[in-house]
C-alpha cells in the first residue's frame, strides 16, 4: 500500500466519528484485510454455524455503531477489529453454551487455547475470562494476545499495530503466553 493511500487511510479514520462517509469508505478499503484476518481465525477449526464473513459483518456492526469512535491510525483501527471480533466470537460461544452444559467452565490447556484457531465455546469463555484476568494485571500483554490470537496478526503486524518494536511483541508475547498457560492450568 503506498504512502498516500496510508495517509488518506489515516484521515478517513480520524473521521470516523464524525462522518458516516467516511466509516463507509474505510470499511469498504479494508474490508479485505479483516475478511484476511477472519480467515486465519478461522482456518483449520470447526467454527459450527459462525463463519469468517458473519464475523467481520458483526464486528463492524460493533465497530459501526459506536459514531463517537475515532482511530489515530490503521493499527489503532485493526486493534478495535480485533477486540470487536473477539467480543463477537466469546458472545457466540455464550450463545451455544447456554442450556447446554450449565454454567460451569472447565479449564484448556494453553496449547489449545493458543495453537487451535476457534476452540469449542466452552474454552473460548475460559480464555476470555483469563485473558480479562491478564488485561487487569498487564494491558500491554492482554493486547498482544488479543492482536496475535483474534487478529491472527503476525510479530511484525502487531509490532506496527502498537508502534512498537517486533523484540517488545515477541517478549511480551512470551510472557503472556506462559501467564495463560498457569492461568488456564490451575
Amino acid at each position: 500500500m503506498s504512502d498516500a493511500r496510508k495517509l488518506e487511510i489515516t484521515g478517513m479514520l480520524a473521521r470516523w466519528g464524525s462522518s458516516p462517509q467516511a466509516r463507509e469508505d474505510t470499511v469498504r478499503i479494508l474490508y479485505g484485510e479483516l475478511r484476511q484476518m477472519a480467515g486465519r481465525i478461522f482456518s483449520g477449526s470447526n467454527a459450527g454455524t459462525l463463519q469468517p464473513t458473519a464475523l467481520i459483518n458483526e464486528a463492524m456492526l460493533k465497530l459501526l455503531g459506536d459514531a463517537a469512535a475515532s482511530f489515530d491510525d490503521r493499527g489503532h483501527f485493526f486493534g478495535a477489529a480485533a477486540r470487536a471480533m473477539r467480543q463477537v466470537l466469546v458472545d457466540h460461544a455464550r450463545r451455544k453454551c447456554s442450556g447446554k452444559r450449565g454454567d460451569g467452565v472447565g479449564t484448556l490447556s494453553l496449547d489449545v487455547a493458543l495453537n487451535v484457531a476457534v476452540p469449542p465455546p466452552d474454552e473460548m469463555i475460559a480464555l476470555d475470562a483469563v485473558l480479562n484476568e491478564l488485561e487487569a494485571l498487564d494491558p500491554d500483554a492482554a493486547r498482544v494476545v488479543e492482536l496475535r490470537y483474534f487478529a491472527g496478526l503476525t510479530l511484525a503486524e502487531t509490532a506496527a499495530a502498537l508502534g512498537v518494536h517486533p523484540s517488545t511483541v515477541s517478549a511480551e508475547w512470551v510472557h503472556a503466553r506462559a501467564w495463560l498457560k498457569r492461568a488456564l492450568e490451575s
